[in-house]
């Protein structure tokens, strides 16, 4: 996700601070979401061996999936960053999470 590592003592606000034993070892400071979203989407990239842009459709709404799971469109401009890289429409974002949301409610 693409979180930094630092001394607890430099810790501030939103850091998560992580303890060993009841002593503070490391704080970890997260990157913004919009951040994150660009490293999932190339571990995504990596995972797959290749540009997402060239994945099958198949493929495609399966990275759809997995993206929703992990928050991408919650993030501001989610879906065209996500359009973008699958080269396809937000259009066929929206399509993507639509047919996948009808098929969990059963209809």
């Amino acid at each position: 996700m693409g979180g930094e590592m630092i001394r607890p003592g430099d810790a501030e606000g939103d850091d998560v601070v992580l303890a060993w034993e009841g002593a503070d070892v490391v704080a970890v400071r997260l990157p913004h979401l919009s951040d994150s979203l660009d490293h999932i989407l190339a571990e995504l990239e990596r995972r797959h061996g290749m540009p997402l842009a060239r994945l099958d459709r198949k493929t495609k709404q399966s990275v759809v999936r997995i993206l929703e799971v992990r928050g991408a469109f919650t993030v501001r401009h989610g879906v065209e960053t996500v359009a973008g890289a699958l080269g396809v429409s937000r259009f066929t974002v929206y399509n993507y999470l639509n047919r996948e949301n009808a098929k969990e409610s059963g209809t």
